[in-house]
């Protein structure tokens, strides 16, 4: 056959995109797409929504909703049981001591703050932060794989677990924001890439010291769609009143630690990271050299923002629509950079948030909602074991709480002579009198596979053998963790409802309202890309 003449029948190959990028809004619920559409502008999401496939009805499947494991299950398709990162932090069960899901003390951060520059970093120089503790391979670790060392793949976010989680383990480096400077990890690079270094020296940052946040659009949009400015149950940070405007500059009228901490919770941090994001694609020619690359990028403002004011709040109006307006310049550089045509963009979260339980009520008085008492938790299930099994006597403890579940010190169950699964037994019965509590499980449970109920399948996709509690529990909805404020880590709708929106290569345009996975993604995104889909990935192709 000559060259070039392709047999009848053959089929064509199926594109592939010359860049990847996967946009992850942390904290922004299912329902902000279609509650704050008829204001955004043109190109932003409007763009993906109106070429784009939407899948109205996707969901995070595991119960523990928080931004490490939403982040893990985006780029692997698998769980916390397979993948691991069952939470932000933990107690590890051997030490009894807390450990956050990216430590590793066998390497460093790379570009951290020089000492007495008037910044002290989130992260302590002697701790490192990795994949490490990730257990399943990311979709970009696939590409890697595949292809060897021509693709590059890269994560970027303002929060380190968003950056690392997304990147995964092979990755050509996770960068992301510490104390207004980009920042990476020695298990990526050596050191910070001389443009990195000239970004942070830049003044980027300290530009919007003073620069008062105010809303985006007049008044009267915010109070229509949500109430009220200055509403019960909010909380006063870093520096800032509850309610517009705001100056960021961290209470003081010259430059301090404090302003970056302000900055952080300010849609100004959006701002930078985006133009990071955007001199990373230029240096690296990301989706001009004839390989597909990858990258992927978190915004962590929304979070920030959305904790402290929850989402029927004007800030987390302000700064969904001020993401809009910034997505929409991002994509209008793609276009000219690499083109929207040769792209696949996928857009989507890790979580979303219950209101605050103030407002709840405040609508329906009627209605179950409030804070959970924490040390409540705790003083139930050690009464509850002293009644069982008599007491350890003064200051000794049985338990330590961490989050939604619970942990025995073993050595006081061998002192004791109890038996853990009867342990669990006693501590669960007990956790189900207190009024906000709606189910709880034991350990033995989730591990015989005996546990029954609406959040048992979706707690035992969180539960992962070696690094999970004893005891868990599960909050009734509208009920949260947190003493002002809100919060998000159950299986509750309000917090696993997320965007899933596609665009661009290999996606096949329209709304869906089917049922999806989150961790559909990974298996999705490896189809189009033509590599295998990573270890272990639960989710279907959706296209």
């Amino acid at each position: 056959m000559p060259t070039g003449v392709r047999s009848l029948g053959a089929a064509e190959p199926a594109p592939v995109p010359a860049l990847v990028v996967v946009i992850t809004i942390d904290q922004f619920r299912g329902d902000y797409l279609a509650r704050f559409a008829p204001h955004f502008g043109p190109g932003g999401f409007r763009l993906l929504l109106e070429r784009g496939a939407q899948f109205t009805e996707a969901h995070h499947r595991h119960a523990v909703t928080k931004t490490g494991c939403g982040h893990a299950t985006i780029l692997t398709g698998v769980h916390a049981d397979v993948h691991g990162i069952i939470a932000n932090d933990w107690i590890d069960r051997s030490t009894m001591l807390r450990t956050n899901c990216v430590d590793d003390d066998s390497v460093r951060v790379v570009g951290l703050p020089a000492a007495g520059d008037g910044r002290v970093a989130k992260r302590d120089a002697t701790l490192g932060a990795s994949a490490r503790r990730l257990l399943a391979p990311t979709v970009g670790d696939q590409l890697k794989r595949a292809r060897g060392p021509g693709p590059k793949v890269f994560g970027v976010s303002s929060k380190d677990r968003s950056a690392i989680l997304l990147a995964g383990k092979l990755a050509d480096a996770a960068y992301w924001l510490d104390k207004g400077r980009i920042v990476s990890s020695s298990a990526y690079v050596r050191e910070l890439p001389e443009w990195v270094r000239a970004f942070n020296a830049s003044g980027r940052v300290e530009a919007f010291f003073g620069r008062v946040w105010e809303r985006l659009l007049p008044v009267a949009p915010y109070v229509a769609l949500q109430g009220p400015d200055d509403a019960p149950g909010e909380n006063v940070v870093r520096g800032f009143t509850r309610a517009f405007p705001r100056r960021v500059n961290g209470g003081a009228e010259k430059l301090t630690p404090a302003f970056y901490d302000a900055f952080e919770a300010t849609p100004y941090e959006n701002d930078v990271l985006v133009d990071f994001a955007r001199a990373l694609i230029e240096r690296e020619n990301l989706g001009g050299r004839g390989v597909t690359d990858l990258l992927g990028l978190s915004f962590s403002a929304n979070d920030i923002v959305g904790h402290a004011h929850g989402p029927d709040s004007h800030e987390v109006m302000d700064i969904t629509l001020r993401t809009d307006r910034l997505l929409a310049e991002f994509f209008a550089f793609l276009e000219q950079r690499v083109g929207l045509a040769r792209c696949t963009i996928v857009l989507t979260a890790d979580h979303g948030v219950a209101p605050l339980p103030e407002r709840v009520q405040a609508l329906n008085p009627a209605t179950s909602a409030g804070r959970i008492d924490s040390a409540r938790v705790l003083k139930t299930a050690e009464a509850a074991m002293d009644k069982a099994f008599g007491s350890l006597g003064e200051g000794r403890r049985w338990l330590a709480v961490d989050g939604s579940q619970l942990l025995f010190f073993q050595p006081m169950l061998r002192e004791k002579s109890v038996a853990p699964n009867s342990a669990e037994r006693v501590v669960r019965d007990a956790l189900l009198t207190l009024e906000w509590v709606e189910s709880a499980y034991t350990r033995s449970e989730l591990e015989a596979g005996t546990a029954t109920g609406p959040h048992a399948e979706p707690l035992r996709r969180s539960f992962n053998r070696e690094r999970s509690g004893d005891v868990f529990y599960v909050a009734k909805s509208n009920w949260v963790d947190s003493r002002i404020g809100t919060n998000h880590g159950t299986p509750h709708r309000y917090d696993t409802h997320v965007p899933l929106v596609w665009f661009g290569v290999g996606v096949k345009p329209g709304v869906r309202t089917e049922p999806v996975g989150v961790n559909d993604i990974a298996t999705t995104l490896a189809r189009i890309l033509g590599v295998p889909a990573p270890a272990q990935a639960m989710g279907r192709n959706l296209f």
